[in-house]
């Protein structure tokens, strides 16, 4: 006997389960976010890890598969680490740079509003000291992220020494008729996520070597730096565009006479922005999964404040894993197009009440 549930009855128990989910979210965040790295780790080292088993033990492959990984991270750490030493050489010239940049900016805020330079200190002083507690949250967060990156290695090792375990309870948790369908989400969301992250770290490569030529042929200086941190920044969609060509700007700013070289960084970003968007995001990342800008800005913003710097880099697979089971269950199948990138050309609602018209 089928009983339906009335709307009014069924909508406020799915808020009621999206409510505790997401509270559940927040409050495990500390145990989740590595759970969730390592879990998309696991998956990206998979293959290298299934190539070495076949003459390797489990273990030792695993532990080969990591290490590798792990010293392409120090590489790219040491890199960096230069770069920001070089950066350092020149901080006494921006420092000063600056200082002069401020004393501009209060004479003309001064000459246009009337406001002393007194006021104007005074101001920046109470803005400083409310945001102290901001910073201090920041501090904590990337403290947090510290101790997350020592836990990431070893749920990974464990996620993929015990996979055969995990794949066994998501096939058993579900009766036999559905383990086909079980098996197509299990096979599409390893493919999706893998395609995903390779792609993003190829594309990652080719932006930041794209950045870095075009500062270092406009003159700005620590180009290699803010061409790599841009590229970085670039895995954020939407907002970290913004903040990448604002670094830039403001190191041409505080280091250039001028503003030529300013309006040549927008431009030569824009054109870097327009060849990742237009040519390498639909080629290289070519994930089998598109999300719609529109869910993807809120999916990331929500990211954030669920948890986040690591929410925002997560959002994105994560709400993509999502729509492949969505789009594998009948009920739930409208919510994997809403969260899709294809436009119907018609309006349902038009096309019905074209219906009882004919």
């Amino acid at each position: 006997m089928n009983i339906t549930v009335p709307f009014y009855i069924k909508a406020p128990i799915i808020m009621l389960g999206l409510v505790i989910t997401v509270f559940i979210l927040f409050i495990l965040r500390d145990v989740l976010v590595p759970l969730a790295f390592a879990t998309f780790i696991a998956i990206l080292l998979n293959p290298v890890c299934n190539r070495f088993e076949r003459k390797l033990p489990k273990a030792v492959s695993i532990a080969l598969a990591m290490f590798l990984a792990i010293l392409l991270l120090i590489i790219l750490l040491y890199f960096l680490s230069t770069q920001v030493a070089h950066f350092f050489d020149d901080v006494e010239t921006i420092h000063a740079k600056l200082t002069e940049l401020q004393h501009d900016i209060q004479n003309w805020v001064e000459e246009r509003f009337g406001m002393s330079t007194i006021k104007q200190n005074q101001m920046v002083k109470e803005a400083a000291n409310n945001s102290r507690a901001v910073i201090g949250q920041t501090l904590n967060g990337l403290l947090g992220i510290l101790s997350v990156v020592f836990l990431i290695p070893v749920y990974t090792f464990l996620i993929l020494f015990y996979k055969p375990l995990i794949l066994n309870f998501f096939y058993d948790v579900f009766s036999d008729e559905h383990k086909q369908k079980v098996a197509e989400i299990l096979t599409q969301t390893k493919s999706a996520i893998q395609s995903y992250i390779v792609g993003l770290l190829i594309e990652t490569t080719i932006v930041a070597i794209m950045n870095s030529a075009a500062l270092l042929l406009l003159g700005v200086p620590n180009a290699i730096l803010i061409g790599v941190i841009g590229a970085i920044l670039n895995l954020l969609p939407y907002i970290g565009g913004i903040i990448a060509i604002a670094l830039p700007v403001l190191m041409a700013t505080i280091s250039m006479d001028g503003f030529s070289t300013q309006l040549l960084v927008v431009g030569a970003y824009a054109i870097i922005q327009f060849i990742d968007n237009n040519i390498l995001v639909p080629r290289i990342v070519s994930s089998k999964v598109e999300i719609n800008a529109l869910i993807s800005i809120v999916i990331v913003l929500m990211g954030a404040s669920l948890w986040g710097i690591s929410g925002m880099f997560l959002s994105i697979p994560f709400i993509s894993v999502l729509k492949i089971i969505f789009d594998r269950i009948d009920g739930l199948q409208p919510w994997g197009k809403l969260l899709g990138d294809t436009v119907p050309t018609e309006h349902l609602g038009q096309l019905k009440r074209f219906r009882r018209k004919k």
